[in-house]
């Protein structure tokens, strides 16, 4: 019996197929037999407490002019679908709650979610990496302006960030001269009223951000270091960082197997682990992205390792 894919994503006429790790997994699926929906986050609703969403059919192609035709949508129960993936990009906000709040409920009636809903609450991107300090540099998450002030004199370069960003958005380095520190706090708190990140600067960042995708629990093999551009310190392609393969070093697989339980307890399957030279800096769990860019400078099939383990985990 054919097995049914729903995918929650970004509208699909707008990606970058070239690029695009949904469109990858997407490929993947149906490449081994998976009928493939589509639908975004204003199809979602509930009903009496069914979990109900309004798909459309789609078939997908690895062309940059036609990669994708959608067909007639249909409304119908959640739950009836053998797995739904949350593709959804940021920002974390309260419509990106409320959906994961009727992904619950399908959960409940009966699809496997990816990564699983209660758990994409829990693990902010940012704050989850607290859970694993052994693996992090010296990091703060706070709103108070003095505790703030307080860390950047204790390590004198850091790196400001909100809660809620992707694609380097937001991102600020304050030097030791503390130059623009209190605009940076002021505007990233919205004067006091958010809590934000501090992490002290690692310097190693010029050799690239690495990107480890961890499929349930275990690290891909290769790693997407993402190099900045010269006079910027975001290594993120969205900020037009340039992304370089790297076999995964000891530390990496460290850093991995410390975190690798704890997502396959918590559900989440597909991930994508940041990390700067010794020190994990973030945990993506809601959409990360690189595959594209590993299968092709490694010769991998990510796609294919992530749709396999669903398939594991609905036998």
């Amino acid at each position: 019996m054919t097995r049914t894919l729903a995918v929650v994503m970004d509208p699909i006429q707008s990606i970058k197929p070239y690029k695009d790790t949904t469109l990858a997994l997407m490929l993947a699926a149906q490449k081994r037999g998976w009928a493939l929906r589509y639908l975004e986050m204003q199809d979602l609703w509930l009903r009496d407490g069914v979990a109900m969403a309004r798909t459309r059919p789609v078939t997908v192609f690895d062309d940059t002019r036609r990669w994708f035709e959608l067909g007639e949508a249909q409304d119908a129960p959640l739950g009836e679908v053998d797995a739904v993936f949350m593709r959804k990009d940021p920002p974390f906000d309260l419509e990106y709650i409320a959906a994961t709040y009727v992904l619950e409920r399908a959960e409940e009636q009966g699809a496997l979610v990816v990564n699983r809903p209660r758990s994409l609450r829990d693990a902010n991107e940012k704050v989850f990496i607290s859970w694993f300090a052994q693996c992090c540099a010296p990091t703060l998450i706070a709103r108070d302006t003095a505790t703030l002030r307080a860390f950047h004199a204790e390590h004198g370069d850091v790196i400001y960030k909100p809660l809620d960003g992707m694609g380097g958005a937001g991102i600020f380095r304050v030097q030791a001269d503390g130059l623009n520190l209190g605009a940076v706090i002021e505007a990233l708190t919205d004067n006091g009223r958010r809590h934000i990140m501090a992490q002290r600067y690692i310097p190693e960042i010029v050799n690239g951000d690495k990107r480890v995708l961890m499929v349930d629990g275990e690290p891909v093999p290769f790693a997407l270091a993402r190099i900045p551009q010269h006079g910027e310190v975001r290594g993120n392609l969205a900020a037009g960082g340039r992304g370089e393969p790297r076999e995964l070093s000891e530390r990496d697989r460290w850093i991995a197997a410390q975190v690798g339980p704890a997502l396959r307890e918590m559900g989440l399957l597909f991930v994508g682990l940041d990390v700067i030279g010794e020190y994990l800096t973030e945990i993506n769990v809601t959409s990360p992205t690189c595959v594209r860019e590993l299968d092709a400078g490694c010769d991998l099939d990510i796609g294919s390792e992530v749709i396999a383990a669903i398939e594991r985990r609905l036998a």
